[in-house]
């Protein structure tokens, strides 16, 4: 029997190629338990493939309309939020990789830490609303937290060569409007945004990369998985997404990883560390090639949501929640046709500027933070 996984957002673009580096893998893999949100049609055919012994859905109509499809397959098909907590604990897993976008994961993702799942982690939100909380179980119960991240995963595997370290770069394609003249953003469709150069991602992860709020994330995300200062975290537009970290030491010595960019690589890392398997889907990197590689400061004119971003981490209480919400309603209203462009860091800096911060939030003190920032945007937009 292989390594039990578990994932949660099977439906999803993470989810979908998680699913791909285990069929190079199947006979060191099992899939024990899967969970989505709402496409049953596409999570039917994953159960029907891999013949989870769980298969949890957050629609609970939807799940309910699964029961009857699946019917003896052999699997148990749970709903809502405790379904997905039935999942993320299921007996038989040994690694959760958390991919569902959103922090609706954040309870099951803490509770497979408490039974002592380690966790792979592709969903940069739950660090950036509750790193403190997250960190802190991971430590308490001695449990490993693998980045999915591209960027994450480089960090990862740069860091502890020993000595201390001075600084950690993190790069960012600049996604598709690094050159756009500032009086055409008024212009970008929604068509344009989502179509990412380098990477193909999801919708909300695609709009994020285009205004830099995803590298904002980022940032937050590796203050809390690697304890780093602010200070230390340096944001790099690097178009070729080939360097994906730089990790420099305080002797002087820099240590970078590089890739050509597929999400498949630091997936099938974080389910097989703390080995490194062959790499089955080529091609490896051909620096000749490629023939340079470039790098540049990023433009916060240009992106401001960069700088909201970084800003609201280093404040931190409960302010980052409220950033990651507000992000998700301004996206979601973009891709709708309902604001322009430009307007997505014009409505996340207002609705943070009205916001009366919670020092040390606990768990409730942030979703009610959530709840607050998605009326709060709302109510900009109707007023």
């Amino acid at each position: 029997m292989g390594k039990g996984i578990v994932i949660l957002g099977s439906t999803g673009c993470i989810g979908r190629q998680a699913l791909a580096v285990i069929d190079s893998f199947r006979d060191k893999f099992q899939v024990v338990a899967l969970a989505a949100g709402q496409n049953i049609d596409l999570l039917e055919e994953q159960i029907r493939r891999y013949h989870p012994r769980l298969a949890a859905v957050l629609d609970e109509e939807k799940g309910k309309r699964l029961k009857e499809r699946v019917s003896g397959l052999g699997v148990k098909v749970v709903v809502g939020e405790a379904g997905l907590l039935s999942a993320a604990t299921f007996p038989e897993a040994h690694l959760v990789l958390a991919a569902m976008v959103g922090i609706k994961s954040l309870p099951a993702v803490l509770a497979a830490i408490q039974e002592g799942k380690n966790i792979a982690l592709a969903n940069k939100e739950i660090l950036v609303v509750a790193g403190k909380l997250v960190m802190e179980k991971a430590r308490k119960y001695g449990i490993q937290i693998l980045p999915v991240d591209s960027e994450h995963s480089a960090i990862f595997q740069c860091l502890n060569r020993g000595g201390r370290v001075k600084k950690v770069i993190i790069t960012a394609s600049g996604g598709p409007f690094r050159e756009l003249p500032r009086e055409e953003m008024d212009k970008v469709t929604p068509e344009m945004a989502l179509a990412h150069p380098n990477w193909r991602m999801g919708p909300k992860i695609s709009i994020d990369s285009a205004t830099l709020m995803n590298k904002g994330l980022e940032v937050i995300e590796a203050k809390h998985l690697f304890d780093l200062d602010y200070e230390k975290i340096e944001v790099l537009i690097h178009p070729q997404s080939v360097v994906h970290a730089i990790v420099t030491y305080m002797d002087g010595s820099s240590f970078a990883h590089l890739s050509y960019p597929d999400m498949r690589l630091p997936i099938q890392y974080a389910l097989t560390w703390p080995e490194r398997w062959d790499n089955p889907y080529g091609p490896y990197l051909d620096l000749a090639a490629l023939g340079r590689l470039t790098f540049e400061k990023p433009d916060e004119e240009r992106f401001p949501c960069l700088r909201i971003a970084m800003e609201a981490g280093r404040q931190g209480g409960t302010l980052p929640a409220v950033l990651n919400a507000a992000d998700e309603v301004a996206v979601e209203l973009f891709l709708q046709g309902r604001i322009k462009f430009p307007a997505i860091p014009h409505l996340i800096e207002e609705v943070l500027g009205r916001h009366q911060k919670v020092e040390d939030p606990s768990l409730e003190d942030i979703w009610e933070a959530d709840a607050w920032a998605r009326r709060q945007i709302w109510a900009l937009i109707e007023g």
